[in-house]
């Protein structure tokens, strides 16, 4: 009986906010989106990222290229980009969440993932969307951790 009053004690101050440090979120990498955006392109928590949708656009002249493999290659490969900028790589995703316009492309998108990603593979959910923003056909969301 002492040890479940002890228990219930310590749980009730454990669950008092003014108690438990606040969790600090940083928003990173905001020279990846236009001025006046209302999104972080990463924000790293702890040792947690997360890394908003990205697209297959080219990172030089920011156009998207009119293959879809090579849409989806940049895509991927943007994503290794702020992966590498936070300090981390493939091998650091624990989760990606992939966006297609046409579900038809997933073989295509599967064969290119086993280049980038290795066992034990990330947690995966893939669905297709009726559109993304600026015609693009694919759009990869993506935590990953330290």
């Amino acid at each position: 009986m002492t040890r479940i009053v002890a228990g219930l004690v310590l749980l009730s101050v454990l669950s008092v906010p003014a108690l438990t440090p606040k969790t600090e979120k940083k928003s990173v990498g905001a020279e990846l989106v236009p001025a006046g955006a209302l999104y972080s392109p990463r924000v790293l928590v702890g040792d947690t990222l997360y890394i908003s949708g990205l697209q297959g656009t080219d990172p030089q002249t920011h156009t998207l290229p009119h293959d879809f493999g090579q849409e989806a290659k940049n895509c991927l490969a943007n994503v290794g980009r702020v992966l590498k900028d936070s300090g981390m790589d493939y091998a650091n995703v624990v989760s990606l969440q992939i966006y297609l316009v046409d579900i038809a492309q997933f073989q295509e998108v599967n064969s290119l993932y086993k280049e980038y990603f290795e066992s034990p593979f990330p947690s995966r959910t893939t669905v297709q969307v009726s559109k993304l923003s600026l015609g693009s056909h694919i759009e990869i969301a993506a935590i990953a951790r330290k």
